[in-house]
């Protein structure tokens, strides 16, 4: 064993930790940083901690600050991290009687705590933007084919018959609740820790109210010893995204499904398919493998956040920061991809409405309503209703509907059943089936033009609370922006 110790950082350390937290907040986090400084030097001045003098030359020397050097920097280890490299370069600018004073009342953990918000509080709301578009496509659709027949699946076999429309708005559904569950996320993350310092607040007069309104959050998060110590935040967010991209996985999947010859239910466009290198026939819906493993990728992602956090101490601790937040950053991207990739495909993909149509009325997938209408015509339970029509099923010899709703008259008739072979040959008819599935959330036309209407209103409420999110947190920029010149026009 050695006797020879390394100074700081060893090379081990540099390599392995140090140089990719660096470059991490180099990619993720630097106009955050930049951000959080203007607005603590501001607070600072209107607290009567720091001077206008100070405050100025502070707000100066970050304007100055050569941001594309700040993103090259190659990791030497003369400095610990980047909060160190711009405090040295501002220090080489302002001056160091001036610099050193912009970090009063504050600690690199408050500091962080809030730059991690402000980024996942802006991945939040990609998100929730793909998400609408993805929505608004699925709408398109529904609206267009409302009425197209195609057959429901249970189990992964033939089940009843519904309309391509009533496919789509389930997913469009689901979308929407994931859009409530982003938002009301939104309102969680987006509160400023800053002000907590290491852990317990400072003793000088900051006002943590105004630096949250300069950095555009909606609430503190009032406890300190939580700013810091608490990952709920993104905890909470990791699994909003988890949840969100198992829906999408699931969808992608009949999707693809839906490609195959075998189904031959759906065919994206020439610019959404690839060919093979030795088969000419080929079109290989790729663009949906990829959002199926992007999703996927996504939800492990998110899982492997949690899982990171889990039996952690509660307080500050590593684990939750540098080496965490590029993995929730890549969570988010590759939601996003996944959400506009498919969002893309579909708004360009036909559907074989034909072959649908087809399958709804095969496979006895009406079946269902010959018992209900057995029920409504002459009686008898659901129970003798199902017995007899379960009877004619499984002695049919094909699916032919003449044959089957003949021998099934003859059964009705034996029984002493009073109902008529027109009354079950329309039982059998798929597009009645629909027709009187009236029932809310049904997919009649009539029902379904009620959930389209709610539908395409509350995609309409989503993205102008979406828009004005965005507006407020430019306006949050506006009013730092107007703060710090008030301060440097001043003072020259």
């Amino acid at each position: 064993m050695s006797n020879v110790t390394s100074s700081f950082p060893a090379p081990v350390y540099r390599e392995q930790v140090l140089a990719h937290i660096f470059a991490d907040a180099q990619h993720l986090f630097l106009p955050s940083l930049l951000e959080i400084d203007r607005a603590h030097a501001v607070m600072l001045h209107r607290s009567g901690i720091i001077t206008r003098d100070t405050a100025a030359a502070c707000l100066q020397g970050i304007n100055a600050l050569n941001l594309e050097e700040l993103r090259s920097t190659i990791y030497d280890g003369s400095v610990e991290d980047l909060f160190f490299l711009v405090e040295k370069k501002l220090a080489d600018i302002a001056g160091q009687e001036h610099a050193g004073r912009l970090h009063t009342a504050r600690s690199r953990n408050d500091i962080d705590l809030t730059m991690y918000r402000m980024v996942l509080r802006s991945n939040l709301l990609n998100i929730l933007g793909a998400s609408l578009k993805l929505r608004s496509v699925l709408l398109t659709i529904a609206t267009q084919y409302r009425d197209a027949l195609m057959p429901a699946y249970t189990h992964n076999q033939p089940a009843q018959p519904t309309t391509l429309g009533h496919y789509m708005m389930a997913m469009a559904e689901v979308l929407e609740r994931d859009a409530e569950r982003l938002i009301a996320c939104f309102a969680r993350v987006n509160r400023n820790p800053l002000g907590a310092c290491a852990i317990t607040t400072t003793g000088f007069p900051i006002q943590r109210d105004l630096t949250m309104r300069l950095l555009g959050f909606n609430g503190l998060v009032v406890n300190s010893y939580g700013a810091i110590a608490a990952v709920d935040y993104v905890a909470e967010a990791c699994s909003v995204l988890a949840t969100a991209m198992l829906s999408l996985g699931r969808f992608t999947q009949d999707m693809l499904l839906w490609s195959t010859a075998e189904f031959n239910f759906l065919r994206l466009s020439n610019g959404y398919v690839q060919i093979s290198s030795i088969m000419p026939q080929k079109r290989n819906p790729v663009p949906l493998e990829h959002v199926r493993i992007l999703s996927s990728r996504a939800l492990t992602e998110s899982q492997s956040v949690l899982s990171s956090l889990h039996n952690t101490p509660f307080a500050d601790m590593n684990d939750g920061e540098d080496s965490l937040q590029p993995l929730v950053a890549l969570a988010f991207s590759d939601a996003q991809r996944a959400l506009t990739l498919i969002a893309g495909a579909l708004s360009e993909a036909t559907f074989n409405t034909e072959e649908m149509r087809r399958r709804a009325g095969g496979n006895f997938l009406p079946v269902t309503e010959v018992a209900d209408t057995l029920v409504r015509q002459t009686g008898i339970s659901f129970h003798d209703a199902h017995t007899i029509t379960s009877a004619a099923v499984r002695s049919a010899t094909s699916d032919d509907v003449s044959v089957f709703v003949d021998d099934l008259f003859r059964r009705t008739q034996e029984a002493k059943l009073n109902i008529t072979k027109q009354q079950l040959r329309q039982a059998m008819d798929p597009e009645h089936f629909v027709a009187i599935r009236t029932i809310t959330g049904g997919p009649a036309s009539s029902a379904m033009q009620a959930q389209i209407d709610h539908a395409s209103q509350q995609l309409q409420v989503d993205e102008q609370w979406l828009a004005a999110t965005r507006a407020n947190l430019e306006k949050a920029k506006t009013l730092l922006q107007r703060e710090c010149e008030l301060i440097t026009q001043s003072h020259r």
